[in-house]
């Protein structure tokens, strides 16, 4: 079972490295999004859990998996080494990039680049 720890107010469902692939729409309504139901705003899924199409973005699985995010107002953040998918593809840096700026979809290296990406206040935005 997912871990949810508590940041400033935020809680953050942490998926397991050796959890069920996402491959599919479904897979991320049963693992990601319904386990969220729990109470987290943040889930926070290892890159490795996701299908290698997610990061090929003809093949609309991101795109897909992005949009029920959004419809269930939940954060998505991919954690770990994207670098060979980022190598691949001339659109994924874009949307990687675009992604980060915003609140609502990161992709990060480790745990710690997601607490601190979440700050002192939990919006993933610097106080002040």
């Amino acid at each position: 079972m997912p871990d949810i720890f508590e940041h400033r107010g935020v809680p953050v469902l942490v998926c397991e490295n050796d959890g069920a692939a996402i491959a599919g729409v479904q897979d991320a309504m049963d693992h990601l999004i319904g386990a969220a139901f729990s109470g987290a705003e943040v889930v926070a899924v290892p890159s490795t859990r996701l299908d290698d199409r997610f990061f090929d973005l003809s093949t609309g699985l991101a795109g897909a998996i992005l949009q029920k995010f959004a419809n269930y107002r939940l954060r998505l953040v991919v954690i770990g080494d994207i670098g060979r998918h980022l190598a691949a593809s001339s659109a994924l840096p874009d949307l990687v990039r675009e992604a980060n700026r915003g609140r609502d979809v990161w992709f990060v290296p480790d745990m710690d680049a997601l607490v601190a990406r979440l700050g002192p206040d939990g919006t993933g935005r610097a106080a002040g």
